[in-house]
This record gives C-alpha cells, structure tokens and sequence, in this order.
C-alpha cells in the first residue's frame, strides 16, 4: 500500500524532503500558506485538505506558525493519522501541539539535526512521543534516518537545542572573533588558530575545557574583560565576548564568596 505523505509548508525543507518523498514511491500531498508548490506533490488549498487522507502529516513551516498549523488542520485530520512536529520550536510549543490535536492523532516530536539542504529526507531525525516508533516504520522505508528518542513529545527537540547552545554559539564566537580579525588585520592568522584548535579536539576536550574555566574564573574573567575592551576599541560589538566575560565574573564571584 502507497504510504500518504501530507506537507504543511512548502519552504526550503519541504521542497526538498517532499520531492525525495515523492522518488521515494509516496503519495504526497501538501499545503503552503504563500501557494508555493513543489513538483510530484499535490497541491491543496488548506491545511485540513491536506491531511485529509494522510497517513503521515509533516509539519515544516515555523515555530511561530506550528500550533496555527495543526489548528487549522484538525477539521480534516483523521483518527490514527501520525503527525510529526519538525520545526524547531520550543519544547512546550511541540507540548502544546500534541496536547491541541487531542486523543486520536498521534502526535510526535521531530527534530531535524542537521541542515535540510543537501540532504533532503536523509537529514538525520530525532523522533520522540509514543507513537515514535510507529513513524519510524512508517518513514524509514521511504529513506529517512530515524533515531527513536525515549520520552514523551519535547524530549527530542530538548535534546537539540540543548545541543544548539554549543554549536550556535560556538558558530557566533567565531563569526565575532574573525570580524574582530578582519578590523585588527590578522583574518588569516586567527582563522588558521582557530582551525587548528577546533581539529586538536578529543574525547578529553569538554573535561579540560569546564575544569579549566572554573579552576581558572578569576584570570580568564580578566582576560576576557580586556578582549571586550579590544573589540569596541575595534569598532566590533562584543556580544559573545562580554557573556563570557558576564559568565566568568559570576563563577569568580561565586569561588570568593561575593556574589
């Protein structure tokens, strides 16, 4: 039996996942509020149209736009369809959905851990919520990487944006340091460091890294203070400097007892 793929939102995401769902054999209808429409996939001209018949319902549209998105679909979800959660909201935005749809629809919470493009359905997925196994049957067949994530629905978008604070803001760290690089005329010297720091990473890495910051607040406070100082000197806002100067004061202070 043709397995029935409904998209609601037709973005970068979408496109590409639902044209690979579309090779992959499936049935895919879909839905996007600004009419976009993506080649193999049926358009329909709601949200509810488009889950009507769906076995699978797919939820790519914004974290702003996810529980509007599974409102205006209920009308026409029916009982025992999956409907997965992709977007990256907060976990009690995900909560909210599934407790919204009610009993019946089997909500569950997907968290995509890696960029979309390029990659399409085989973007990695962290899938979380009772019926998580379910849509892994389901999905993996038509070619997607489904990693089963014990727990109820926001467990797995919890674990990724746990995760986005160390990628995120290692991305922004670097973006900040090299701007300041670019104005202080060291570009290439800075990126070359940092390269060569980030590929001596090993498995003992995130021990020196936690043990050293809090066994050395008080210097590293001093010393980040003073980058701050240099990056508006430089004309670069700070932002990532000054929270880690914000975050080493608050272990110093803690350390000497003058918080």
């Amino acid at each position: 039996m043709t397995t029935r793929i409904a998209l609601l939102g037709l973005g970068e995401a979408g496109t590409e996942i639902g044209r690979d769902l579309v090779a992959a054999g499936a049935d895919v209808r879909g839905y996007d509020p600004k009419g976009l429409v993506v080649d193999g996939v049926q358009s329909r001209g709601s949200e509810a149209e488009a889950v009507a018949d769906a076995d699978v319902v797919l939820s790519m549209n914004s974290s702003h736009d996810a529980l509007t998105a599974l409102t205006n679909a209920l009308p026409g979800l029916r009982p025992g369809t999956v409907f997965a959660e992709l977007n990256t909201a907060a976990p009690g935005v995900k909560v909210a959905v599934a407790e919204a749809a009610g009993e019946g629809i089997d909500v569950v919470d997907v968290a995509l851990m890696a960029p979309v493009p390029g990659k399409g359905i085989r973007t990695p997925m962290l899938v979380s919520g009772p019926a998580a196994q379910r849509y892994a049957e389901i999905m993996t067949p038509l070619g997607a990487e489904v990693t089963v994530q014990p727990g109820p629905v926001g467990e797995a978008i919890s674990r990724k944006l746990l995760r986005s604070v160390f990628y995120k803001g290692l991305a922004a760290a670097v973006v900040e340091a090299l701007e300041a690089g670019e104005a202080a005329g060291c570009a290439d010297w800075l990126r070359d460091n940092i390269s060569a720091e980030l590929a001596a990473f090993d498995d003992r890495t995130i021990d020196r890294l936690v043990e050293g910051t809090h066994r050395h607040a008080r210097r590293r406070a001093d010393e980040m203070a003073a980058a701050t100082d240099q990056l508006v000197e430089l004309g670069v806002s700070p932002r990532v400097a000054t929270a880690a100067r914000d975050l080493l004061a608050e272990l110093r202070d803690a350390q000497e007892g003058t918080a």
